[in-house]
C-alpha cells in the first residue's frame, strides 16, 4: 500500500520537485479554463475533469483568473495545477462555476461544517472568512491554554469561591452556574455585588405601627416608640398589633428619689406624646430658660423676705414651703383668730384687748373662755397649718390671760392654783400640735423655744426608716419611747410631741395631789401629747426630769400624770400615780416610766420632810421676840440719847438695824412663797441684810480691838472708832458687792427652797454666797476677840480684889461674854446641832445679840442711864446724884495702877 501511495504522489510530486536550470521551464502548455482552477473539482457538472491526470509530465502556464504568472520554479503539490484558491473560511461553492473574472469564493460556516470545533460547553459563531468560540455562562477556558489548533472547549466556573453572594447568605455551585441560599431577612439579586441584599423591612411600610420609629438593621429591623410614647405591652416591641400609645408623663417617676418627672412643687400636665411643667402657686423655676424637671427644679418663693411688711405692722411673718403665714409677737394677738389671718384685714392688738372682746360663755370663766374660743377656731378649722411662731404666740397669750408665766402682767393664780384653766390649756395643746404637724411620707422635726414654751415635736409616716427608738427633749427634761411602734398601730403614721409651759406649775398646783403628806412642786410640769386615738401603750414611756429644787433627805420623790375623769358634776381633775412609777432617782433628775400617755403632763411631788421640834419652833419664835424688842430698845437709845462726842455707835446703830430687820424678815420668809417675784426679792433682801448684819459684826469687832489697844497703852483717846464713810462704805459696800455678783451669777439661786421658805436655793452650793461671808467674819472676829483679850490681860493680872474692885470685875467678865455674843461668835455652835442642848443654846444666844447689845451698851452705861432718868422724871436739866459708870469694857481698864477709883479718866 505504501509502494502505491509512493507511485500515486511521484505522478504529482517528481516532476515539480527538482530544480531546472534556467529557461527549462519555458515550453509549457497555457491553461485559460476557469475550471482549471486549484481544487476545482465538480460532480454536478458534466464534461468537466474531475482530476488533472492528462496533465502528469507537463509544464503549464495557468491564465485567467486564477493567475498570469509563469511559474519558474518549483511548487507544491497544493499549486502544481495552479489557478487561484479561496482564502482561509472561504470556498467555492459546489453548486456554481467560477466565472473569468471570479472564482466565486463563499464563506464557509465552520460552526456547522464542523460538529463540535470549539469543544464542549461552547457557543460557536461563524463570522466573515472565519469563526469564533465563546464558553458558555458559568464556563471559562482552561487555565493555562492548551496550545492546540482544536479549541479544548470550557470548564466550570466555581463562582462561589469568590464571594458572590457575600456575608449574609450562602453559594451552592453548579454546573456553570450557581444558587445563593441568603439568610433570612436578606434576598437575592443576582444584578448586584455581593448578591445577597439586606431587605429594608422599614421601607414604605407600617410594620411598626403609628407613633413608632422603625430603624432598619442588617437582616433585621427595630422598632421603638416615638417620645412620649410605649408599647401597650412594655415587655415587647411595638408592632401593628402592639401599638404605641401615649405616655402620662406626669404619673411615672423618673428615678427612685424623685416626685414625677417636673421635679417637686410642680405640676405636670400630660399631652399627646409629651408633658406640661408648671411651678404650684408659692414656687418658681429655678432658670426659666428650662422647662422644669427634677433637674431644674421649682424654688419656694419667701414673701417674707421679697415683700418685706407683707403682714403688716407689729406682725412676724414665717415662710414655709409654697407659702407664707403672718403671726402676732408674743404680748398680741391677731384680731380674726389664730387660723384665719386676712392680709390687710387682720391686726394685732394686746391680748388684754383681745380678751376684753371674747363673749363668755355660759358656765366658764373670761379666761377659759378666750382658751376655749382658740381651740374652737382650730376644731373648726380641720386641716388648716399653723407655723412655730402662731404656736408660740398662742401658748403665750393662754398663759398670759391665766395670769402665769413671763407674759401674765399681773398674777391671777392663788397658791392653790387653777385647774380648770390649766386644764383648757392641756386641752388646746393638742389642737395647736395637729395644726403645726405637716403631712409627712418619711419624717418632720420640729421645735419651738419661747419664753413661754419650750416644744419638741416628731413627725413620722410610712416610708420613715428611723431607729424604733425616740428621744424629745423640752427645756432639758427627755422623754424616750418607741414612736415606730405607735406608728405601725396606726397605718404607718404618728406624731408625737413634748413640751413645758411656763406657769403651768402655778395653774397645776401640787396642792392637787390628794396624799397626806406636804407636797411641793420640784419639776417643770411637762406634757407628752400623742394625738391619736391609741392611748395604751406596747412599751412604757421614759421622762427623764431634773429637779428645779432641791430634795432634802426626808423627801420622797413621786412620778404622777395629770387625771382627768368625767362625773356627774363636771370634770375631776387631780394628780395622779397611777400608771407610773420611779425608774431612777438622784439628787439630780429622777427618770419616771409610765405605761399610758395622751394630752399628758408629767411632776414630780416632793415628800413632807420630818416635822421639826414643836419646842424648838416655840423657843426660837419667843427668843426672836425678846431679841427684837431689845434691838428695837437699842436703835432708839442710839438714835435719840445725847452720847459723848469722844463715843461712835455707828456700827452699834447699823448692826442694830440690820440685825432686827432680817431677823423680822426671818420670822415672814415662809408666807411668800407662792409669789415667785415676791419671794425672789425676799430672799436677795434677806442675804443682803444678814451679810451686812456679820460685816457691821466685823467692824464693830475692829472698833474694840484699836480701842483697847489704845487703852493698853496708855493713850489719849480723842475719838473713839473708825471715821464714819469708811464705816458705811464697807458695811454696805461689801454686802452689795457680794448680792450683786451672786444675782448675776446664779439669778435663780433666790427663790423657795427646799424647806418652802423663800432664802437662798442649795442648787449649784449658791447657799455658799451666805455661807460664805459669814464664816470669814467669824474666823476673822474669833482672831479679833482673842487679840482683844490679849490686851486686856496686863490689866486683869492687875485687878485688886476688894469689894467694890470686885464688883468692877464682874460686870467686865460678863461685858466679855456679852461682846461675845455681840460679835457673833456664838455662831459657831450652828456646826454643833447634834442634840438638843446645843440646839436650844444656839436659838438664845443667836436671838439675843439685840439683848447683849442693848445690856451692854445702853444700860451699862451711865450716861444713858442718866437720858433714861430724865425721859422718866420729865426733869431734862435737873442735878442727879453721882454715880459711878462701867460705860465700857475698857472704862474700868483706862486707870494707871497707882491711881484710884476717884481718880479715873473720862473717855
Amino acid at each position: 500500500m505504501d509502494c502505491a501511495l509512493s507511485l500515486f504522489l511521484g505522478l504529482f510530486i517528481i516532476p515539480v520537485s527538482c530544480d531546472f536550470p534556467p529557461g527549462s521551464c519555458d515550453g509549457y502548455t497555457e491553461i485559460n479554463e476557469p475550471w482549471r482552477n486549484l481544487a476545482f473539482a465538480s460532480t454536478p457538472f458534466t464534461g468537466y475533469s474531475q482530476n488533472d491526470a492528462d496533465f502528469l509530465g507537463k509544464w503549464l502556464r495557468f491564465t485567467g483568473i486564477g493567475g498570469d504568472t509563469v511559474v519558474t520554479s518549483c511548487v507544491t503539490v497544493q499549486t502544481a495545477n495552479g489557478g487561484c484558491i479561496c482564502n482561509d473560511g472561504y470556498e467555492m461553492p459546489p453548486d456554481s462555476l467560477p466565472t473569468s473574472t471570479s472564482y466565486g469564493c463563499i464563506d464557509i460556516n465552520e460552526c456547522t461544517r464542523t460538529q463540535g470545533i470549539c469543544g464542549h460547553n461552547t457557543n460557536c459563531h461563524n463570522t466573515v472568512g472565519s469563526y469564533s468560540c465563546n464558553c458558555w455562562e458559568g464556563f471559562q477556558l482552561p487555565k493555562p491554554i492548551p496550545k492546540i489548533k482544536v479549541t479544548p472547549g470550557c470548564e466550570d466556573i466555581d463562582e462561589c469561591l469568590s464571594g458572590v453572594c457575600g456575608p449574609y447568605g450562602t453559594c451552592y455551585n453548579n454546573i456553570g452556574s450557581f444558587v445563593c441560599n441568603c439568610f433570612e431577612g436578606f434576598r437575592a439579586d443576582y444584578i448586584m455585588s455581593p448578591i445577597c441584599q439586606d431587605i429594608d423591612e422599614c421601607y414604605n411600610s407600617t410594620i411598626c405601627g403609628p407613633y413608632s420609629i422603625c430603624q432598619n438593621l442588617p437582616g433585621n429591623y427595630s422598632c421603638s416608640c416615638k417620645v412620649g410614647f410605649e408599647p401597650m405591652d412594655i415587655t415587647k416591641q411595638p408592632n401593628e398589633t402592639n401599638v404605641c400609645i401615649d405616655i402620662n408623663e406626669c404619673t411615672l417617676p423618673v428615678c427612685r428619689t424623685c416626685i414625677d418627672i417636673c421635679g417637686p412643687n410642680c405640676n405636670c400636665s400630660n399631652a399627646i406624646g409629651s408633658y406640661l411643667c408648671t411651678c404650684i402657686p408659692g414656687y418658681r423655676i429655678n432658670n426659666p430658660a428650662f422647662i422644669a424637671s427634677y433637674y431644674n427644679p421649682c424654688r419656694d418663693i419667701d414673701e417674707c423676705t421679697e415683700t418685706p411688711g407683707i403682714c403688716g405692722k407689729m406682725t412676724v411673718c414665717t415662710n414655709v414651703p409654697g407659702t407664707f403665714y403672718c403671726s402676732c409677737p408674743d404680748g398680741l394677738f391677731p384680731t380674726t383668730g389664730i387660723v384665719a389671718w386676712i392680709l390687710n384685714v387682720t391686726y394685732c392688738q394686746s391680748v388684754e384687748d383681745a380678751l376684753n372682746k371674747v363673749p363668755v360663755k355660759e358656765g366658764l370663766t373670761k379666761e377659759i373662755s378666750f382658751i376655749s374660743n382658740m381651740q374652737d377656731d382650730l376644731k373648726n378649722n380641720t386641716g388648716a397649718f399653723i407655723p412655730e411662731a402662731t404656736v408660740a404666740n398662742s401658748f403665750a397669750a393662754s398663759m398670759a390671760v391665766s395670769g402665769v408665766g413671763p407674759r401674765a402682767t399681773q398674777s391671777k393664780v392663788s397658791s392653790e392654783g387653777d385647774r380648770a384653766t390649766g386644764n383648757a390649756i392641756l386641752d388646746l395643746s393638742e389642737y395647736i400640735v395637729v395644726a403645726m404637724t405637716p403631712h409627712t411620707e418619711n419624717q418632720t422635726k420640729k421645735e419651738v423655744h419661747s419664753s413661754t414654751v419650750d416644744l419638741s415635736l416628731l413627725a413620722i409616716g410610712p416610708g420613715s426608716k428611723d431607729n424604733w427608738n425616740t428621744s424629745l427633749s423640752a427645756n432639758g427634761n427627755t422623754m424616750d419611747f418607741n414612736l415606730q411602734a405607735i406608728a405601725h398601730a396606726n397605718n404607718g403614721s404618728a406624731t408625737a410631741a413634748f413640751m413645758t409651759l411656763n406657769g403651768m406649775e402655778s395653774l397645776l398646783s401640787h396642792q392637787y395631789f390628794q396624799t397626806e403628806k406636804k407636797t411641793d412642786m420640784c419639776s417643770d410640769v411637762i406634757t407628752a401629747i400623742l394625738p391619736v386615738n391609741n392611748t395604751n401603750l406596747t412599751e412604757p414611756v421614759n421622762f427623764t426630769i431634773y429637779h428645779r429644787k432641791e430634795v432634802p433627805e426626808t423627801g420622797t420623790v413621786s412620778c404622777v400624770y395629770w387625771k382627768t375623769t368625767e362625773t356627774v358634776g363636771g370634770k375631776s381633775m387631780s394628780w395622779s400615780e397611777e400608771g407610773c412609777w420611779v425608774a431612777f432617782s438622784n439628787e439630780n433628775y429622777t427618770i419616771c416610766s409610765c405605761s399610758h400617755l395622751s394630752t399628758f403632763a408629767l411632776i414630780m411631788q416632793i415628800g413632807e420632810p420630818t416635822p421639826s421640834n414643836p419646842f424648838l419652833e416655840w423657843l426660837n419664835r419667843i427668843c426672836v421676840i425678846i431679841g427684837l424688842f431689845f434691838l428695837a430698845l437699842a436703835i432708839f437709845t442710839f438714835l435719840l440719847c445725847s452720847w459723848n462726842p469722844k463715843i461712835n455707835n455707828t456700827a452699834r446703830l447699823h448692826l442694830c438695824l440690820n440685825l432686827f430687820f432680817s431677823q423680822l424678815l426671818l420670822l415672814w420668809n415662809d408666807k411668800y412663797t407662792d409669789n415667785k417675784l415676791a419671794c425672789t426679792v425676799l430672799a436677795g433682801f434677806l442675804h443682803f441684810l444678814i451679810v451686812a448684819s456679820f460685816v457691821w459684826m466685823l467692824l464693830e469687832a475692829l472698833q474694840l480691838h484699836l480701842l483697847v489697844r489704845k487703852l493698853s497703852q496708855v493713850q489719849v483717846i480723842r475719838r473713839d472708832g473708825l471715821p464714819r464713810p469708811i464705816l458705811y462704805l464697807v458695811g454696805y459696800g461689801v454686802p452689795f458687792v457680794i448680792v450683786g455678783v451672786s444675782a448675776l451669777i446664779y439669778s435663780d439661786g433666790y427663790g423657795v427652797t427646799s424647806t418652802n421658805v423663800c432664802f437662798l436655793s442649795t442648787k449649784r452650793h449658791f447657799n455658799w454666797a451666805l455661807t460664805g461671808p459669814i464664816i470669814a467674819v467669824l474666823a476673822i472676829n474669833w482672831l479679833l476677840f482673842l487679840a482683844t483679850l490679849w490686851s486686856l490681860r496686863p490689866t486683869l493680872a492687875n485687878m485688886k480684889s476688894d469689894v467694890s474692885q470686885s464688883k468692877d470685875t464682874r460686870l467686865i467678865i460678863f461685858k466679855i461674854v456679852a461682846q461675845f455674843v455681840i460679835l457673833g461668835c456664838t455662831w459657831i455652835l450652828g456646826l454643833y446641832q447634834s442634840n438638843l442642848f446645843f440646839q436650844v443654846l444656839f436659838i438664845i444666844l443667836n436671838s439675843q445679840q439685840g439683848t447683849f447689845l442693848y445690856i451692854v451698851h445702853c444700860l451699862l452705861n451711865k450716861e444713858v442711864r442718866e437720858e433714861y432718868i430724865k425721859w422718866l422724871t420729865c426733869s431734862i436739866g435737873k442735878e442727879t446724884a453721882e454715880e459711878k459708870d462701867v460705860g465700857s469694857v475698857t472704862e474700868d481698864f483706862d486707870k494707871p495702877e497707882n491711881q484710884n477709883n476717884e481718880g479715873k479718866k473720862d473717855h
